[in-house]
């Protein structure tokens, strides 16, 4: 895939460092003006209609376009602003949707983003957000809050799963193709968040230090690709970025956005990112969200009071309408609200989630499967794990369980095919053990009347074969949760802020669909005190206390390893379940995961695991298995998509997008808070240009699996390289071969090596192209993939601009960043 990113004649930035001044420090003339060819753009769209509208509307109508308020009709969706019907400036509704459309109606939940991205094919991604666009509208909404398009920069970040790469480059793709996808359906798309939102700890008061060429090659390469793409809109972080907020950052929002990139459209806050009104819009910042805190009253006041000129009021609304222009919200012209096409969603979805499967390993051809007994093992192969939590939820239409799945494939498959499954690990608890409660209280399923509290104090007894460890698990249907103390202690807080709300998607959900929580704590043999109140609230509730113990975990082991060594092959998913809102600890798996598999895999060593996890993961148990199946988040398809690899119908497509360490102690931030998660409030990218795959290569650290691993069914050969400078870009051309028996999916990247002409820290090797190749068996194909000059350039601090790398490059073809096949160079001219 060549670099979409066209090379434009851009004014240099004058003055001081572009990024890492403060406000106000940096100043650049305004671009070169220039007519947009992207999705959704109408030429003129900021001319007399806005102008107009611009004259006629009060002051105080022009504030209320500035900033969210209460929804009168809501559907679920996470912002509203209102219109002002008496010109025909309607509302708009904004909604979630980095994986689908996040409101309270069914909407098609579409894999995670860095499984999309695993396929290494925008035009797959564009097809996701043709998708995501068509069912917002058809939703009643008219701006997408998404895509994300932040960096993976640490294994720990909470929602490493909504966004796409640690690679600039990747990243810039995929951004761009989803963005023309969703506009295209005549969805504004909102481009997030802006910038160095790259980790969730402390996200809303952490200052992010970085140097001014570390910012423009790595972080801000997406963005600039979703400007060039024409989205509509820009979600500021809630971070600082050198000392000032991000969301009154003149240098990010005016300097680089608007003078450097030339964007035209609007720039809204994260969810209570705002912290001024006066400097916010100074900076550039047009409307804040969900309320007026700042750009409602108190920016009324601060323009008759003059600290605000009106002019930056008509310049924020002006930006608003040229946008509702655009896609033509304001003359009636946007086309009728089509209908929701569930079938076309969950095509593409299951096309998605196939095509991003990535294999990790596989040896003696345990995978696919081809008959027998199959034991599947795990809580997450007997129930469907859709999405992450947070604001990546979507409300399926349906979702299969991979068991289901796998018995119906299984059916196909012959003679033998008899599917077994075992829990393993259990999740939601069982029953407290009889007699251990009270007889005032039903720990299976107490009832709480509408109007009513109910209350019990009394004791929890433990019996001496249980005492240890214990995990106390709450489930419940009300919207307050009982309060439960044991020993003094209350066992489920409510979180501060909005971390209640980020708890997780599917951990915090029983079958039957009751809330939970969980503790997990020691008890001694013998009575414990227990206190629980509950409130029956408006339409009453009912909820349950489990537990899980030492004890319970061994006999779920012992019957995971019976059902292990009795089948021909075993399937064990794996899980891990993120959130925003909260960062991992660790890259272990969480629970008794690791011990299971272990236990699994010593029972039967034709073991798959499928993982479905956020991100990297660590793998002790890597050399016990037979294959690992990276999943992630697969969406509503997920099962048949995993069931489909693992028989063979089809060839794992994906590759990583991320690196995957070998453990905690052994990736880019780890060792040194200073990187991750801060110090002190502060938090330095001081690995500078060296992210991901980079940092790996610099530091010769060996990782799990390199960035775009990913095996197939069948074998290729690559060969005849030929480079070639031309018109401004480099060609890289070779020959693929399917030389296997079965038809696959390669995905040959090339990679580039550092510029003997500058003088500046480069990367070892960095990605510059890649193409996504399916290949019947036999078949050969050449390709040439195209190198941009913004590729093969680096940031110059001292021009406040992009230098081209001259010289002769090195030159690489490969299948990861590690697996390195063919070796060239190239003389980069200007």
């Amino acid at each position: 895939m060549s670099d979409p990113l066209t090379r434009r004649t851009v004014l240099r930035l004058t003055g001081t460092a572009a990024v890492a001044a403060a406000v106000g420090t940096a100043t650049a003339p305004a671009a070169a003006a220039r007519v947009r060819e992207a999705p959704g753009t109408r030429p003129g769209a900021a001319g007399a209609r806005v102008d107009g509208l611009l004259a006629r509307l009060t002051l105080d109508e022009k504030i209320s376009l500035l900033h969210g308020a209460t929804d009168p009709a809501p559907l679920g969706q996470a912002g509203y602003v209102p219109g002002v019907p008496r010109l025909g400036i309607p509302a708009l509704r904004l909604a979630d949707g980095p994986a689908g459309v996040r409101v309270t109606r069914h909407a098609t939940a579409l894999p995670a983003p860095v499984l999309l991205a695993s396929a290494f094919d925008p035009d797959l991604a564009r097809r996701y957000g043709e998708v995501i666009g068509r069912e917002g509208r058809a939703l009643g909404q008219d701006v997408l809050l998404s895509p994300m398009v932040n960096l993976i920069r640490t294994p720990y970040a909470g929602r490493n799963f909504e966004t796409f790469s640690e690679d600039p480059l990747l990243s810039a793709d995929m951004v761009a193709a989803e963005i023309r996808g969703i506009q295209d359906e005549g969805l504004v798309a909102t481009v997030k968040h802006f910038a160095l939102n790259n980790q969730e700890k402390d996200r809303t008061s952490v200052d992010v230090r970085v140097d001014e060429r570390t910012l423009h090659e790595v972080e801000l390469r997406g963005f600039e690709a979703a400007v060039d793409a024409g989205t509509g809109a820009v979600m500021g972080a809630y971070n600082k970025v050198n000392g000032t907020w991000a969301c009154e950052n003149r240098t990010l929002l005016t300097d680089v956005l608007r003078d450097r990139w030339g964007f035209d459209g609007w720039v809204m806050t994260d969810w209570s990112a705002a912290h001024s009104t006066v400097a916010a819009i100074a900076a550039g910042l047009d409307m804040e969200m969900p309320d007026g805190t700042y750009f409602g009253a108190a920016l009324k006041t601060a323009v008759e009071s003059g600290e605000v000129p009106r002019d930056h009021v008509d310049r924020a609304v002006g930006r608003l309408l040229a946008v509702m222009d655009r896609f033509g919200l304001l003359d009636g012209t946007a086309p009728p609200r089509p209908d929701r096409d569930p079938a076309a969603g969950a095509a593409v979805a299951l096309e998605v989630a196939r095509a991003g499967a990535t294999l990790l390993r596989n040896e003696h051809g345990t995978l696919p499967l081809t008959g027998g007994s199959v034991a599947v093992v795990g809580p997450t192969g007997a129930l469907p794990f859709v999405s992450g939590g947070g604001s990546a939820h979507v409300v399926p239409d349906r979702a299969d369980s991979p068991l289901d799945a796998i018995r119906a494939r299984a059916g196909r498959a012959g003679r033998g095919a008899r599917v077994s499954h075992a829990l393993g690990e259990d999740l939601y608890g069982r029953a407290l053990p009889a007699g251990s409660v009270g007889p005032s209280f039903d720990p299976e399923g107490q009832r709480v009347e509408a109007g009513r509290t109910w209350a019990y104090d009394g004791t929890l007894t433990v019996d001496d074969t249980e005492a240890g460890e214990w995990t106390i698990v709450v489930h419940y249907s009300g919207t307050t949760r009982p309060t439960v103390r044991l020993d003094g202690t209350e066992l489920f807080p409510v979180a501060s802020g909005w971390g209640e709300y980020f708890q997780g998607g599917f951990v915090t959900t029983a079958p039957d669909g009751l809330a939970l929580r969980r503790r997990t704590l020691r008890l001694a043999a013998g009575a414990h005190r227990l206190t629980i109140t509950a409130a029956g609230g408006d339409t009453g509730q009912t909820f349950r206390l489990r537990r899980s113990t030492e004890a319970t975990r061994r006999q779920d082991l012992d019957e995971a390893v019976r059902t292990a060594r009795a089948a021909d092959s075993v399937v064990l998913f794996a899980y891990e379940d993120a959130s925003e809102g909260q960062d991992r600890t660790t890259i272990a798996l969480p629970g008794h995961q690791e011990r299971l598999i272990e236990a699994v895999t010593a029972a039967n060593p034709r073991t798959t695991v499928v993982l479905n996890t956020s991100s990297a993961t660590s793998m002790p148990w890597l050399d016990r298995t037979g294959a690992v199946l990276q999943m992630y988040y697969p969406g509503q398809q997920g099962a048949a998509a995993t069931a489909a690899v693992l028989y063979g119908d089809c060839d794992p497509g994906g590759r990583l997008t991320q690196t995957f360490p070998a453990d905690d102690g052994h990736h880019p931030v780890a060792g040194d808070p200073r990187r991750h998660p801060g110090v002190d409030g502060t938090e330095e990218y001081s690995e500078g240009v060296h992210t991901g795959y980079r940092w790996y290569d610099a530091q010769g650290v060996r990782p799990l699996f390199p960035f775009g691993h990913g095996l197939s069914y069948t074998t290729f050969h690559c060969g005849g390289m030929r480079t070639r400078w031309a018109d401004g870009g480099l060609d890289v051309s070779f020959d693929v071969r399917n030389t296997g028996t079965r038809a696959g999916i390669a995905v040959p990247q090339v990679y580039v090596g550092p510029s003997p002409d500058l003088d500046l820290d480069q990367p070892v090797r960095t990605l510059a192209g890649y193409r996504r190749l399916d290949l019947r068996p036999g078949e050969a194909r050449r390709v040439t993939v195209r190198v941009a000059a913004r590729t093969l350039s680096s940031w110059d601090t001292a021009r406040h601009d992009w230098a081209l790398g001259t010289g002769r490059r090195d030159v690489w073809l490969g299948t990861s960043a590690r697996d390195l096949l063919l070796r060239g160079s190239a003389e980069v001219r200007e």
